[in-house]
């Protein structure tokens, strides 16, 4: 149980079901972005890159960017701004179609430690189990080849949808497919605006999962503090 909870006064204790944030909090790249950059430039006679430049500068790029619509057109943005001064000619000009290719396939991802354990655990408790993610059209069959997509009962993807987290109607979608009131469904994720508090709009509940920086009360440091919050229901 996260640090803070109080057993006797559990907020879950209605909860029959939970999504997840898929990047972040179920998987992320392997070894880093920065890695499987620069292999795909290394692929195509650009040698030598550094790593660590790659992924700072992949970091300021996406802190950088606004509402961000995960289409091709934006990720090649995305791209050529953390190959800037890298390259004499942007990515999305020459290996960008290698470079997205690459991380629809399974060896860019890690799936973090605790996500089976939890998943079967879920699964074997009852508790219906969905994904809801801001994601482009590489994300089911990513789930797919990683042997994760049998897990959910439903799978909410905002290019599918037309509409992204924060926004409400990817939550309600995610109630509407589990056929479970909101206030029945938790929300994982990793981003306090999009995920706890799009969730939170939308009438579910959300908890914020912060594995790097380290849980404070009211968050999740891993998905085996999530299990101990929600079974203790059951004991």
């Amino acid at each position: 149980m996260p640090p803070g909870t109080n057993a006797s006064m559990n907020p879950f204790g209605q909860v029959q079901a939970v999504t997840f944030d898929a990047g972040g909090t179920l998987i992320e790249p392997w070894p880093s972005v920065g890695d499987v950059y620069a292999e795909v430039a290394a692929r195509t006679g650009l040698k030598g890159l550094s790593v660590a430049t790659l992924n700072r500068q992949f970091t300021a790029a996406w802190r950088a960017q606004k509402n961000f619509n995960y289409t091709r057109t934006a990720w090649a943005g995305i791209v050529d701004k953390t190959f800037n001064g890298l390259t004499e000619v942007p990515p999305s000009q020459t290996f960008f179609p290698e470079l997205y290719s690459q991380f629809a396939r399974p060896e860019a991802w890690r799936i973090f430690d605790d996500v089976i354990p939890t998943l079967e655990e879920l699964a074997s408790s009852g508790v219906k189990v969905g994904v809801i993610s801001n994601w482009d059209e590489r994300l089911r069959p990513l789930l797919q080849d990683l042997k994760l997509d049998s897990y959910f009962d439903a799978i909410i993807v905002s290019c599918e949808t037309g509409f992204a987290k924060p926004s409400p109607v990817v939550f309600e979608q995610a109630a509407e497919k589990l056929a479970l009131p909101p206030e029945r469904v938790l929300h994982v994720g990793d981003d306090l605006e999009l995920d706890v508090r799009g969730a939170q709009r939308a009438g579910m509940q959300g908890l914020l999962l912060q594995r790097a920086k380290g849980a404070t009360d009211g968050q999740l440091q891993s998905l085996s503090d999530l299990l101990a919050l929600l079974l203790h229901k059951k004991e």
